[in-house]
């Protein structure tokens, strides 16, 4: 799955841009110029996706963007724990059950494995992918302008 959100901008009364996600309605900031909309809109987005783990609720999969529609790309090890979120919800499992099926994981490793703030080493998440029957793909192209 690719974890990039659309975006929608939109110019308040005082000349401030708005930038949410339709997606993810509860996310969502505003800045003077749009680099520094977008930016506080990830933050928002990412303690909201935050937030969705923590309630054990489902992770809204991104729409396709309209042609010439601004996304929001979330960082790898956020895509990638994510992905491992899903993956446990999906298969029906709870961070006791993640744990054994990394053999010599603990409970706790496991809550800091889906805690998008914790700077997990890629190499525990891509372990952690690969007991859900899962693998991580990377791709990088120029940023938009």
């Amino acid at each position: 799955m690719r974890y990039e959100y659309p975006i929608e901008i939109e110019t308040d009364e005082i000349g401030r841009l708005l930038v949410t996600f339709p997606d993810v309605p509860e996310a969502g900031d505003d800045g003077e110029t749009l680099s520094e909309a977008v930016t506080e809109a990830g933050r928002s987005l990412m303690a909201a996706l935050q937030y969705r783990i923590k309630q054990r609720e489902p992770i809204p999969e991104p729409r396709r963007p309209r042609r010439g529609q601004r996304t929001f790309a979330l960082p790898a090890l956020v895509a990638a724990k994510i992905a491992i979120y899903q993956a446990m919800r999906v298969q029906g499992l709870n961070t006791v059950v993640m744990a054994q099926k990394m053999a010599g994981a603990s409970e706790t490793e496991i809550r800091r494995l889906l805690d998008l703030g914790h700077n997990t080493r890629m190499s525990y998440v891509t372990a952690a992918l690969a007991a859900l029957g899962k693998e991580l793909v990377v791709e990088t192209r120029d940023r938009a302008a």
